[in-house]
């Protein structure tokens, strides 16, 4: 199982990669000012990294109990990023809505895309980190099998 600083390294690499992808594009998508977007950004950013740190524990915790590992199958892997992002949705909404001053409807369709984008990305940022930085576990069982 993953340690601490490297839950961190994770989780602070995850937003900062995301940050500088999705606060342009979202700028531009929405018509809105790069500042109010970037807000947004940042602020959905922090509870992500909270929630990511959080959410990654418990999942790997469970993978090991239920499974014996923390490898993750294609199939478990886009669970994983579906799950994280629906709840990430309903905690970002109102702090969307109340921040740029829009309505819900708006809101949503905004949260929806940023959840959208990182679904995706959290899926492509994760393997590439698992491969990058894999587990010891994982290369012990690659060798045996």
């Amino acid at each position: 199982m993953r340690s601490t600083p490297d839950r961190i390294r994770h989780a602070v690499s995850f937003e900062i990669v995301g940050l500088a992808l999705v606060t342009p594009a979202g700028a531009w998508l929405f018509h809105l000012p790069f500042a109010d977007i970037g807000v947004v950004t940042v602020i959905g950013a922090t509870i992500a990294t909270l929630w990511n740190y959080v959410y990654n524990l418990g999942f790997d915790h469970l993978m090991q109990r239920v499974r014996g590992t923390t490898r993750k199958t294609p199939l478990i892997r886009v669970v994983h990023a579906i799950v994280f992002e629906a709840c990430l949705l309903a905690f970002l909404l109102p702090v969307i809505a109340l921040y740029l001053e829009i309505g819900i409807v708006q809101a949503f369709v905004m949260d929806a895309s940023f959840a959208a984008f990182y679904a995706v990305y959290a899926f492509a940022f994760n393997w590439a980190y698992d491969r990058i930085f894999p587990l010891p576990e994982w290369r012990e069982a690659a060798a045996e099998g």
